[in-house]
């Protein structure tokens, strides 16, 4: 551990060799914290490496699993405006390397989208488009694959045509016609580009057909099966999940042959964590990530990024209020990213320094968690994530 000496003026000194493996350029703006009687410094970096977009509230379904069924806030588009500012704050990103287009609208609803995607493309970013997949029309895959998006994800909560219209009250058969033309296309013009990949939320209802989604995907020729628990916003949802705080036996995992180009590898399912546990991690802070949403308000998760209601995992009806750290239409982001609060707020997730609610004696009694809030000080509280738990999932 090497030793660094403050001056009698107040100058922090630190060993080359420490900067040179922290990559650490000079000069360097830290911000100094304190926790428990400890010094510690937080660099001033814009080291955002993946962004979260939502281009957009509206969607054409209306999933039984959705957060608007609980939810308070507007259901619009982004606009153009809000766009090119966000565009113009990727200046002041030299880490940012992905865009995951998706949300809690559809992203393929925005009458712009293609624009969009062209626009961030043209920076080099890689692409990812979150999708219900009812909108994967031919002309749309064809410009889709010209300009070079990386990854679909499409969500498919049922292995069955009337289990997926009972959860998403639309057609599977379109939904897999979509994922064909997405195939058809890259083998016409061939190229191994978009990925497909599919996401599957597990409900009482629906678990069963698991099996009968993976051997769709091995068909569809699906390099990924994510699996999500739900995230219960209503009370007929609560009824519907599957994890519970007491040990639950994991799902079963399976995998298959994926065909890429000349090369066979193997696809898997990711299965998500069934119980609640000790450790807990932010994969959203720990993967320099941050959400835009179509206001062009940033945010440092999905979680946070809208105002609803939803039920943690001991039962317990939470209201979630938006945490917003800035907005892309008035601040530059690495300037928010950058900024004290959030700063000291990624420190906060990244040490979990908030308390387990689920195991608290007062959990009963407690209306801070009824508000998103903790008694440790630090506001929102994360203490009940369910992202963090690994319970939750995000592509």
């Amino acid at each position: 551990m090497p030793k660094v000496t403050i001056g009698e003026g107040g100058e922090l000194r630190l060993p080359p060799d420490f900067l040179s493996r922290r990559r650490l350029k000079r000069p360097l703006e830290c911000w100094l914290d304190e926790r428990n009687g400890d010094l510690i410094l937080h660099p001033r970096l814009a080291d955002i490496r993946k962004l979260y977009l939502e281009p957009t509230t509206v969607c054409n379904l209306k999933c039984i699993t959705c957060i608007r069924n609980s939810w308070k806030d507007p259901i619009a588009h982004m606009s153009q405006e809000t766009f090119q500012r966000l565009l113009a704050s990727m200046d002041g990103l030299p880490c940012l390397e992905r865009v995951i287009v998706t949300s809690f609208g559809e992203p393929l609803s925005h009458p712009r989208i293609l624009e969009m995607i062209a626009a961030l493309r043209e920076r080099d970013l890689a692409v990812a488009i979150g999708t219900n997949g009812l909108l994967l029309r031919p002309e749309m895959v064809e410009e889709l694959i010209r300009l070079g998006v990386d990854r679909l994800v499409v969500s498919i909560d049922g292995g069955r045509p009337e289990t997926y219209a009972s959860v998403r009250g639309g057609l599977l058969t379109e939904v897999i016609g979509g994922i064909q033309r997405v195939n058809e296309a890259k083998q016409r013009l061939q190229t191994l580009k978009p990925d497909i990949a599919v996401e599957f939320v597990a409900l009482r209802s629906n678990i069963d057909e698991l099996e009968d989604l993976a051997k769709l995907a091995a068909r569809l020729n699906i390099s990924r099966l994510l699996v999500s628990n739900v995230l219960p916003y209503t009370e007929e949802m609560l009824a519907e999940k599957l994890y519970s705080y007491e040990p639950v036996p994991p799902f079963k995992s399976t995998g298959w042959a994926l065909r890429a180009d000349a090369w066979v590898i193997w696809a898997i399912e990711d299965l998500p964590r069934m119980h609640w546990g000790a450790v807990r991690r932010c994969k959203f802070v720990n993967d320099h990530a941050v959400a835009v949403s179509w206001d062009g308000g940033v945010s440092p998760c999905y979680a946070l990024s809208h105002n609803y209601n939803y039920f943690t995992i001991d039962g317990v009806k939470k209201d979630v209020t938006r945490y917003i750290l800035g907005n892309v239409n008035s601040d530059q982001l690495a300037d928010i990213w950058t900024s004290e609060e959030y700063t000291f707020f990624r420190s906060q997730v990244k040490a979990f320094n908030f308390p387990s609610c689920p195991d608290c004696d007062l959990r009963d009694t407690c209306e801070l968690r009824t508000q998103n809030l903790g008694c440790w000080g630090w506001n929102p509280s994360c203490a009940d994530c369910l992202w963090a738990q690994d319970i939750i999932r995000c592509p």
